[in-house]
């Protein structure tokens, strides 16, 4: 393997990553930070610089102990883990493409299982709390508007945090049948409609000059800059923390909880999942169907929580179905 690394990892990151896939900032700065980690990794173990480093040097036997330091040394989360699995992983496939001496590592790395892993838990809004937000936005000051408009555009599209930082104006559409196109994941496009009050806000905010200006940003600070991911997270923590009891100590409220929220809204709203699915910009129907289960557990908790009068039946009986009574039948359930 004479090819050296160097020239593979840029024409990885900046023709692979960045061109082919269409990758955004925040994903390539994953990218980068996991391949970055396995390169430091690979140049203590072998006592060869960085700029020393070979192909020979990344082995599937390294990446596994890399893995293994990751959450030893590192005390990284399994979440954490898969994903620098899965970077490092596509690193790999991309060499045995361009070095063919590469193939029995990739195909070794590609072998490798990610662990299993509980999935995060998704909170969302009430609709009683979406209700109390917007009552409780203030309606003076000079980032009233902005921020009321900002929030109701969030819940109203589900968009992520970097798709409504890289919204313009040339993105939104306020006449006729009102629309927003939002550059998503992957480098793709998706269009999600705007509710009238969505709009009647956007035109507030927006004056008929900035339809000369089509790169200007939608949502901007007092200086005229466009807001950041982090800029949007503090107005969503700002306006939303009074919805947070003393007891919910594990729940965040944050620009993608809008996000959860409009899904689940649209669920019980009895939107289609494949629609919600465009609606969202999700790849796989499977990351939509998360928000069906959490809807369905919704409903199994509400129908237990509201059991039928014990008269309701013809019968006479134990309100408890004679399963339930079973002590060794509960406990196989349990352990399923």
């Amino acid at each position: 393997m004479n090819a050296d690394l160097g020239p593979l990892l840029y024409s990885f990151f900046e023709d692979y990553l960045k061109c082919q896939k269409g990758l955004q900032p925040s994903s390539l700065k994953s990218y980068r930070d996991s391949v970055k980690l396995f390169l430091l990794f690979l140049s203590e173990k072998t006592g060869h610089k960085v700029s020393r480093l070979k192909l020979s040097d990344l082995t599937c036997t390294q990446l596994l102990a890399f893995l293994q330091s990751l959450e030893t040394d590192r005390k990284n989360q399994v979440r954490t883990r898969n994903q620098r699995l899965a970077a490092i992983r596509s690193l790999f496939d991309y060499l045995a493409r361009r070095v063919p001496e590469m193939l029995k590592e990739a195909q070794s790395v590609a072998a490798i299982p990610t662990k299993r892993t509980a999935p995060a838990e998704t909170f969302f809004l009430e609709k009683d709390e979406i209700e109390s937000l917007f009552a409780s936005l203030p309606s003076q000051g000079s980032s009233a508007l902005r921020n009321r408009a900002l929030l109701l555009f969030l819940y109203n599209t589900g968009a992520r945090v970097q798709e409504v930082a890289d919204l313009r104006r040339k993105n939104v559409e306020l006449d006729g049948q009102p629309k927003a196109h939002l550059h998503g994941k992957g480098d793709k496009w998706r269009v999600c409609p705007l509710w009238q009050e969505t709009v009647a806000l956007l035109k507030q905010l927006l004056p008929e000059q900035t339809a000369n200006d089509p790169e200007r940003a939608v949502f901007t600070s007092p200086q005229g800059r466009a807001l950041t991911r982090f800029g949007i997270y503090k107005i969503v923590h700002r306006h939303t923390r009074s919805l947070l009891k003393p007891n919910e100590s594990r729940r965040r409220i944050s620009p993608h909880t809008f996000r959860h929220t409009s899904a689940v809204h649209l669920l019980e709203a009895g939107v289609e999942v494949n629609v919600i699915r465009g609606w969202l910009g999700h790849v796989s129907l499977e990351t939509t169907n998360r928000y069906a289960e959490i809807n369905l557990r919704m409903k199994e908790a509400a129908l237990q929580a509201c059991q039928p009068p014990a008269s309701a039946s013809s019968e006479a009986g134990p309100r408890r179905a004679i399963w339930q009574e079973d002590a060794e039948l509960m406990k196989w359930l349990k352990n399923l």
